[in-house]
């Protein structure tokens, strides 16, 4: 599978899930995505998310990206993801946010809030996508 083809999905298409191993399994989250310019997809999380704890020991990090109406088309990305935690997340999540969502209706607050919740930006670094192949 072309990586590029799974990132250009990601990038019209923002619902997701993502897996992250625990010390005795996997963990799922349901997520928005996007991608940012160093091809890296990107989401947003709590610095005191289980997702953020299971990533800080172990980078590994898959999503699986799907349509709004979730049947469909969907393509899944692995990979290892590096965790940019305030301040130097703020305008990365100002950027991650425009391409998630669009504009907010007020970026203060936006700033505001993410400071509150303590928010990181958990990057994925891309080295596999599928599926591959037709069962």
């Amino acid at each position: 599978m072309d990586i590029e083809r799974a990132r250009d999905f990601a990038r019209t298409h923002h619902r997701a899930v993502l897996a992250t191993r625990t010390a005795t399994g996997i963990q799922q989250s349901p997520v928005l995505v996007a991608v940012d310019d160093a091809g890296r997809l990107v989401v947003s999380s709590r610095e005191t998310a289980y997702k953020t704890k299971n990533l800080r020991r172990d980078p590994w990090a898959q999503l699986c990206v799907f349509t709004d109406k979730f049947f469909g088309t969907w393509y899944f990305v692995e990979g290892e993801a590096d965790i940019l935690s305030l301040p130097e997340a703020m305008e990365p999540l100002v950027d991650y946010y425009r391409r998630a969502a669009g504009e907010h209706d007020d970026w203060d607050s936006y700033r505001r809030q993410m400071s509150r919740d303590k928010r990181v930006l958990i990057r994925i670094t891309a080295r596999r996508a599928g599926p591959d192949r037709v069962g």
